[in-house]
């Protein structure tokens, strides 16, 4: 199993963050793609940041990071918006954001 730090792009804070919500090797990354890592991260309690998203999708197509722009990075920006706005609750707190890591309450508030 290769290091999470083999993807180019994929430093050791970004590779802890990853380990952080259960994703400890590349081939986890690459199998969990992009999107639904961003998502893990954020359930777990990651900020949201557009260019974390967006150099994780260039790191495992492997491009640089600042590859991403114009339409692409427009369509990114969408698909960020998207899942920050099913996976993070700024609102929520430490002890909720754990409880939901175990199943104890909902993803969403209703």
């Amino acid at each position: 199993m290769a290091e999470l730090t083999s993807i180019k792009n994929i430093g050791p804070a970004f590779a802890a963050s990853l380990k952080a919500v259960g994703i400890t090797t590349a081939e986890e990354l690459r199998a969990l793609g992009a999107d639904a890592a961003y998502a893990k991260m954020l359930e777990g309690g990651t900020r949201p940041h557009f260019i974390g998203y967006y150099v994780l999708h260039m790191a495992l197509q492997g491009r640089p990071w600042n590859d991403c722009k114009g339409e692409e990075k427009k369509a990114l920006r969408k698909q960020f918006d998207q899942i920050k706005a099913g996976s993070f609750d700024q609102d929520r707190s430490e002890l909720e954001r754990i409880l939901n890591q175990i199943g104890v309450v909902p993803t969403v508030r209703e």
